[in-house]
């Protein structure tokens, strides 16, 4: 028997018609169709046919201010997360939820609930929000502070493991015959008091199945690297070289021991903007008709708003002009960061920047046959460049059936992902264990 190879993880993230700006506008996609809970359980069960650990749902809490060309307007997460938990068995589900505009009783009881309806499938992608819209819209005149986001995330994150906890395993019992249902001594008051909250517990819900949501993260800045090492235990990340990938990935891993963590306890998930041909022209032509539907007027939209420079004034065909520094920045540092290296690295004018974000903003785009994909991946994933990737399709349904019938086969071929499901949680296609619940480790260690 030979050894057993290592396996990478795959998530996919559904972004309503598809993750390319344009993808609205082509004909083989449903945008009329992104409210519609049977569109989304048909996208996870072809997901989920395929054999992907999870999948993932993004989030925001304001709307776009060029709406008149994006298709961004969504479902809120966790009533469409249940929804496909009644139709799904085994994958992963994902969500965003903001520590900036939500309270820790809310989303624990929420999460808690989520991974009882599903069995041990949910997970929480933890998100400081990253736009003043969003603070107008919970009456703030302004953002609160890039690094004060991330301590009331911290704290955020400590009160919703407490809240998770305050019910210990076996604290229902449900003894009929003396007219116990639970056993009080197991249920506990957490009794935070913080900078930030203040919350007494315990929570409404008892221990999920697998005691904390999976903990997932996507910022990439010192903070949210950091954040990371401490409580993340999978990333969604974005980069655009092998290079960068790899620096970004020993960079997060070595931070962990300083929290007591091993590198196996984190999964950092790049993501992969995939246009998939049969042959690579037939690809590199799939991305030229996307690139022509976008609207130049949407992409300025977002790339001003990303760079915090009013692009409206400049050639299309014309370099960037000077950018401020990043520490001027309150919002997404590290795309940020991300986009003006990819535009000064390569020489872009913002018309080919904007092409260039257009099908994953900022993440890695690629065309190419279902081999050439899967050795990309095969490469940055033996490479030290990630624990697998964030599959982002350009358009839907259609991208996400190019990936799931042509390159998991070809994954599945080399021994790089699995062929069926072990496990039944979503920490266990992870390979994470389960969390022991503070309050009973506490009780034992008296």
């Amino acid at each position: 028997m030979g050894k057993q190879l290592r396996q990478m993880n795959l998530n996919v993230f559904l972004m309503n018609a598809g993750h390319h700006e344009a993808a609205w506008r082509h004909p083989g996609t449903e945008p009329h169709n992104i409210t519609d809970i049977r569109y989304f359980q048909r996208l996870a069960q072809i997901a989920e046919q395929a054999k992907f650990d999870s999948l993932f749902l993004a989030d925001g809490l304001a709307v776009s201010k060029n709406i008149k060309h994006g298709a961004f307007i969504g479902l809120e997460p966790f009533t469409l997360l249940a929804a496909l938990a009644s139709v799904t068995e085994r994958i992963g589900l994902i969500g965003t939820v903001s520590t900036t505009y939500n309270e820790p009783f809310h989303v624990a009881r929420k999460f808690a609930s989520l991974d009882h309806i599903s069995k041990g499938r949910a997970g929480w992608n933890i998100v400081t929000s990253g736009g003043e819209a969003e603070a107008r819209n919970f009456s703030k005149d302004d953002h609160l502070e890039h690094s004060k986001r991330y301590e009331r995330a911290s704290e955020f994150v400590q009160v919703a493991t407490k809240l998770w906890d305050s019910w210990e395993d076996d604290a229902i019992v449900i003894d009929r015959s003396s007219g116990s249902y639970a056993d009080d001594t197991k249920v506990h008051e957490i009794d935070h008091a913080g900078d930030s909250f203040k919350v007494s517990g315990p929570l409404n819900v008892s221990r999920s199945p697998q005691g904390y949501p999976v903990l997932v993260q996507a910022g990439s800045s010192e903070d949210g690297k950091e954040f990371a090492a401490r409580y993340a235990e999978a990333i969604f990340t974005a980069q655009q070289t092998l290079a960068e990938a790899q620096a970004f990935y020993s960079d997060v891993k070595s931070r962990l021991v300083r929290y007591g963590r091993s590198p196996e306890q984190l999964k950092i998930l790049p993501g992969i903007c995939a246009v998939i041909g049969q042959t690579e022209s037939e690809a590199i032509e799939k991305e030229r008709e996307l690139n022509e539907l976008t609207v130049p007027a949407y992409g300025l939209q977002q790339l001003s708003t990303m760079l915090k420079v009013d692009l409206y004034t400049y050639p299309l065909d014309g370099p960037l002009p000077e950018l401020p520094g990043v520490d001027q920045i309150n919002g997404n540092k590290s795309r940020y960061q991300l986009v003006a290296d990819l535009a000064q690295r390569e020489n872009l004018t913002i018309r080919q920047l904007i092409h260039r974000l257009a099908g994953g903003r900022g993440h890695r785009t690629f065309a190419g046959t279902a081999v050439q994909v899967a050795d990309q991946l095969e490469e940055w994933f033996t490479s030290g460049g990630s624990d697998g990737f964030n599959v982002m399709p350009p358009y839907l349904p259609g991208g996400l059936e190019e990936f799931a019938q042509q390159v998991v086969p070809e994954l599945q071929r080399r021994g790089l992902f699995r062929t069926e499901y072990t496990g039944t949680t979503l920490r266990e296609h992870f390979g994470l264990s389960r969390p022991a619940n503070q309050f009973a480790s506490a009780a034992l260690s008296r």
